[in-house]
Protein backbone atom coordinates (compact mmCIF):
# COMPACT_ATOMS: atom_id res chain seq x y z
CA UNK A 1 0.00 0.00 0.00
CA UNK A 2 2.87 2.29 0.33
CA UNK A 3 3.96 1.87 -2.91
CA UNK A 4 1.16 2.65 -4.59
CA UNK A 5 0.36 6.29 -6.32
CA UNK A 6 -0.85 9.18 -4.16
CA UNK A 7 -3.79 9.58 -6.89
CA UNK A 8 -5.69 6.94 -5.74
CA UNK A 9 -6.81 9.02 -2.90
CA UNK A 10 -8.59 11.48 -5.22
CA UNK A 11 -11.47 9.10 -6.12
CA UNK A 12 -12.49 8.19 -1.96
CA UNK A 13 -11.93 11.62 -1.21
CA UNK A 14 -13.55 13.54 -3.07
CA UNK A 15 -16.77 10.68 -2.56
CA UNK A 16 -16.30 11.54 0.98
CA UNK A 17 -16.32 15.46 0.75
CA UNK A 18 -19.02 15.38 -1.70
CA UNK A 19 -21.42 13.46 0.51
CA UNK A 20 -20.84 15.31 3.38
CA UNK A 21 -21.40 18.50 1.98
CA UNK A 22 -24.87 17.05 0.88
CA UNK A 23 -25.12 15.90 4.23
CA UNK A 24 -24.37 19.68 5.72
CA UNK A 25 -26.77 21.40 3.10
CA UNK A 26 -29.82 18.66 4.09
CA UNK A 27 -28.88 19.37 7.87
CA UNK A 28 -29.04 22.76 8.02
CA UNK A 29 -32.17 23.35 6.53
CA UNK A 30 -34.65 23.54 8.59
CA UNK A 31 -37.67 23.90 6.14
CA UNK A 32 -36.76 20.34 5.27
CA UNK A 33 -38.27 17.08 6.47
CA UNK A 34 -35.82 14.90 7.90
CA UNK A 35 -35.13 12.12 5.89
CA UNK A 36 -36.72 9.27 8.39
CA UNK A 37 -39.66 11.41 9.50
CA UNK A 38 -43.13 10.48 8.12
CA UNK A 39 -43.46 13.71 5.89
CA UNK A 40 -47.07 15.53 5.94
CA UNK A 41 -47.18 18.88 3.82
CA UNK A 42 -49.47 21.17 6.21
CA UNK A 43 -49.55 24.77 6.03
CA UNK A 44 -46.09 25.79 4.30
CA UNK A 45 -44.38 24.05 7.35
CA UNK A 46 -41.69 21.53 6.08
CA UNK A 47 -40.97 20.37 2.70
CA UNK A 48 -40.28 16.55 1.27
CA UNK A 49 -36.24 15.85 1.83
CA UNK A 50 -34.81 16.49 -1.72
CA UNK A 51 -31.61 17.25 -2.20
CA UNK A 52 -32.88 20.17 -4.54
CA UNK A 53 -35.20 21.26 -2.01
CA UNK A 54 -33.10 21.22 0.99
CA UNK A 55 -30.44 23.14 -1.31
CA UNK A 56 -33.05 25.77 -2.39
CA UNK A 57 -33.08 28.49 0.69
CA UNK A 58 -30.32 30.45 1.41
CA UNK A 59 -27.86 30.70 3.24
CA UNK A 60 -28.37 26.46 2.54
CA UNK A 61 -28.35 27.65 -1.31
CA UNK A 62 -24.82 29.18 -1.19
CA UNK A 63 -23.40 26.33 0.21
CA UNK A 64 -25.43 23.56 -1.73
CA UNK A 65 -24.01 25.25 -5.23
CA UNK A 66 -20.21 25.68 -3.68
CA UNK A 67 -20.78 21.76 -3.28
CA UNK A 68 -21.97 20.73 -7.09
CA UNK A 69 -19.93 23.00 -8.21
CA UNK A 70 -16.71 21.56 -6.50
CA UNK A 71 -18.40 18.28 -7.00
CA UNK A 72 -18.29 18.94 -11.16
CA UNK A 73 -14.75 20.08 -10.85
CA UNK A 74 -13.31 16.94 -8.85
CA UNK A 75 -15.39 15.00 -11.12
CA UNK A 76 -14.15 16.29 -14.65
CA UNK A 77 -10.81 15.45 -13.21
CA UNK A 78 -11.70 12.12 -12.44
CA UNK A 79 -12.59 11.37 -15.47
CA UNK A 80 -9.92 13.07 -17.30
CA UNK A 81 -7.43 10.92 -15.41
CA UNK A 82 -9.26 7.83 -16.01
CA UNK A 83 -9.60 8.72 -19.82
CA UNK A 84 -5.59 9.00 -20.06
CA UNK A 85 -5.15 5.95 -17.91
CA UNK A 86 -7.00 3.83 -20.70
CA UNK A 87 -6.09 5.57 -23.90
CA UNK A 88 -3.04 3.21 -24.14
CA UNK A 89 -4.93 0.20 -23.44
CA UNK A 90 -8.34 0.52 -24.86
CA UNK A 91 -8.51 0.25 -28.61
CA UNK A 92 -11.65 0.99 -28.97
CA UNK A 93 -10.74 4.76 -28.70
CA UNK A 94 -14.44 5.65 -29.38
CA UNK A 95 -15.68 4.06 -25.69
CA UNK A 96 -12.71 5.84 -24.20
CA UNK A 97 -13.81 9.24 -25.64
CA UNK A 98 -17.90 8.98 -25.48
CA UNK A 99 -17.46 7.85 -21.77
CA UNK A 100 -15.39 11.34 -21.07
CA UNK A 101 -17.56 13.28 -23.13
CA UNK A 102 -20.99 11.88 -21.50
CA UNK A 103 -19.56 12.59 -18.00
CA UNK A 104 -18.23 15.61 -18.88
CA UNK A 105 -21.74 16.99 -19.64
CA UNK A 106 -23.09 15.55 -17.06
CA UNK A 107 -20.62 17.07 -14.87
CA UNK A 108 -22.21 20.41 -16.62
CA UNK A 109 -25.48 19.37 -15.05
CA UNK A 110 -23.86 19.21 -11.61
CA UNK A 111 -23.59 23.30 -12.06
CA UNK A 112 -27.25 23.58 -13.73
CA UNK A 113 -28.69 21.76 -10.62
CA UNK A 114 -26.07 23.69 -8.13
CA UNK A 115 -26.68 27.28 -9.75
CA UNK A 116 -30.08 27.23 -10.58
CA UNK A 117 -32.52 26.56 -7.73
CA UNK A 118 -35.57 24.32 -8.22
CA UNK A 119 -38.22 26.93 -7.13
CA UNK A 120 -36.17 29.82 -9.34
CA UNK A 121 -36.16 28.14 -12.45
CA UNK A 122 -37.16 24.90 -12.30
CA UNK A 123 -37.11 23.84 -16.12
CA UNK A 124 -32.80 24.42 -16.21
CA UNK A 125 -32.79 22.92 -12.85
CA UNK A 126 -34.84 19.85 -13.88
CA UNK A 127 -32.58 19.50 -17.34
CA UNK A 128 -29.20 19.62 -14.84
CA UNK A 129 -30.94 16.71 -12.78
CA UNK A 130 -31.83 15.04 -15.64
CA UNK A 131 -28.04 15.03 -17.36
CA UNK A 132 -26.65 14.47 -14.10
CA UNK A 133 -28.52 11.28 -13.38
CA UNK A 134 -28.69 10.26 -17.34
CA UNK A 135 -25.48 10.73 -18.41
CA UNK A 136 -23.83 9.68 -15.10
CA UNK A 137 -25.82 6.20 -15.03
CA UNK A 138 -24.47 5.76 -18.53
CA UNK A 139 -21.12 6.38 -17.59
CA UNK A 140 -21.28 3.86 -14.74
CA UNK A 141 -22.17 0.96 -17.50
CA UNK A 142 -19.58 1.90 -19.83
CA UNK A 143 -17.09 2.17 -16.86
CA UNK A 144 -18.12 -1.52 -15.68
CA UNK A 145 -17.47 -2.44 -19.34
CA UNK A 146 -14.45 -1.46 -19.75
CA UNK A 147 -13.40 -2.24 -16.99
CA UNK A 148 -13.73 -6.05 -18.13
CA UNK A 149 -12.71 -5.30 -21.09
CA UNK A 150 -9.38 -3.82 -20.23
CA UNK A 151 -8.07 -6.17 -16.94
CA UNK A 152 -5.95 -3.68 -15.65
CA UNK A 153 -3.38 -6.32 -13.54
CA UNK A 154 -5.81 -8.97 -13.40
CA UNK A 155 -8.17 -7.21 -11.25
CA UNK A 156 -10.77 -6.32 -14.35
CA UNK A 157 -13.01 -9.16 -13.36
CA UNK A 158 -13.50 -8.30 -9.44
CA UNK A 159 -13.80 -4.72 -9.92
CA UNK A 160 -15.98 -4.74 -13.08
CA UNK A 161 -17.90 -7.09 -11.16
CA UNK A 162 -18.21 -4.77 -7.88
CA UNK A 163 -19.18 -1.83 -10.75
CA UNK A 164 -22.16 -3.45 -12.76
CA UNK A 165 -23.53 -4.56 -9.55
CA UNK A 166 -22.98 -0.62 -8.20
CA UNK A 167 -24.18 0.44 -11.85
CA UNK A 168 -27.12 -2.15 -11.41
CA UNK A 169 -27.95 -0.27 -7.74
CA UNK A 170 -27.71 3.17 -9.23
CA UNK A 171 -30.39 2.45 -11.91
CA UNK A 172 -32.66 0.70 -9.55
CA UNK A 173 -32.39 3.97 -7.68
CA UNK A 174 -32.88 5.78 -10.38
CA UNK A 175 -36.17 3.92 -11.32
CA UNK A 176 -37.61 3.83 -8.03
CA UNK A 177 -37.19 7.36 -7.19
CA UNK A 178 -39.06 8.73 -10.50
CA UNK A 179 -41.87 6.27 -9.67
CA UNK A 180 -42.49 7.10 -6.24
CA UNK A 181 -42.18 10.67 -7.12
CA UNK A 182 -44.38 10.31 -9.80
CA UNK A 183 -46.90 8.76 -7.45
CA UNK A 184 -46.54 11.06 -4.82
CA UNK A 185 -44.54 9.17 -1.72
CA UNK A 186 -42.18 12.03 -1.69
CA UNK A 187 -40.49 10.45 1.43
CA UNK A 188 -39.40 7.30 0.04
CA UNK A 189 -38.90 9.38 -3.22
CA UNK A 190 -36.32 11.53 -1.77
CA UNK A 191 -34.95 8.74 0.34
CA UNK A 192 -34.49 6.47 -3.06
CA UNK A 193 -32.99 9.81 -4.56
CA UNK A 194 -30.23 9.65 -1.94
CA UNK A 195 -29.50 6.03 -2.10
CA UNK A 196 -28.94 6.87 -6.24
CA UNK A 197 -26.50 9.73 -4.98
CA UNK A 198 -24.67 7.46 -2.55
CA UNK A 199 -24.21 4.83 -4.94
CA UNK A 200 -22.99 7.22 -7.49
CA UNK A 201 -20.30 8.33 -5.24
CA UNK A 202 -19.06 5.12 -4.24
CA UNK A 203 -18.80 4.48 -8.22
CA UNK A 204 -16.76 7.28 -8.34
CA UNK A 205 -14.62 5.87 -5.44
CA UNK A 206 -13.51 2.57 -6.66
CA UNK A 207 -11.47 4.21 -9.80
CA UNK A 208 -8.87 4.06 -6.40
CA UNK A 209 -8.38 0.23 -7.48
CA UNK A 210 -6.89 1.80 -10.78
CA UNK A 211 -5.42 4.94 -9.92
CA UNK A 212 -3.25 2.87 -7.49
CA UNK A 213 -1.23 1.62 -10.14
CA UNK A 214 -0.71 4.79 -12.05
CA UNK A 215 1.53 8.21 -12.05
CA UNK A 216 0.17 11.33 -13.73
CA UNK A 217 1.53 14.51 -14.80
CA UNK A 218 2.11 17.14 -16.79
CA UNK A 219 4.82 17.57 -19.39
CA UNK A 220 6.21 21.51 -20.16
CA UNK A 221 8.53 21.87 -23.06
CA UNK A 222 9.79 25.16 -24.94
CA UNK A 223 10.33 22.86 -28.02
CA UNK A 224 7.03 23.77 -30.63
CA UNK A 225 7.25 19.96 -31.79
CA UNK A 226 4.26 18.15 -33.87
CA UNK A 227 1.38 17.88 -31.56
CA UNK A 228 1.33 13.66 -31.32
CA UNK A 229 4.61 14.29 -29.11
CA UNK A 230 2.46 15.70 -26.46
CA UNK A 231 -0.04 13.01 -26.93
CA UNK A 232 2.28 10.16 -26.57
CA UNK A 233 4.31 11.89 -23.51
CA UNK A 234 0.74 11.85 -22.22
CA UNK A 235 0.56 7.99 -22.51
CA UNK A 236 3.61 7.33 -21.43
CA UNK A 237 3.15 9.50 -18.10
CA UNK A 238 -0.10 7.36 -17.66
CA UNK A 239 1.45 3.92 -18.32
CA UNK A 240 2.01 1.66 -15.50
CA UNK A 241 5.67 1.44 -14.13
CA UNK A 242 6.17 -1.88 -11.88
CA UNK A 243 9.89 -0.68 -11.19
CA UNK A 244 8.56 2.58 -9.50
CA UNK A 245 5.15 1.34 -8.19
Amino acid sequence: MLNCSPWALLPPIYSAFTAAGLYFVAVSDEKVAPLGSKYKRRNGSFYPPYISIAGNFPPASCIFSEVMNLAAFGGLIIAVLRYLQLKPRLHQAWLNVGSLVAFSMGCFGMTLVGNFQLFTDEMIHNLGTFMTFGLGTLFCWVQSYITLRVNMQNEGRTTGIIRFLLSGSITASMILYFSLMAQGLHVQAAQGQWALVMFFLIFLSTFAIEFRHSRFGTVCTDNCGRPESLSEAFSEVVRYQPDQL
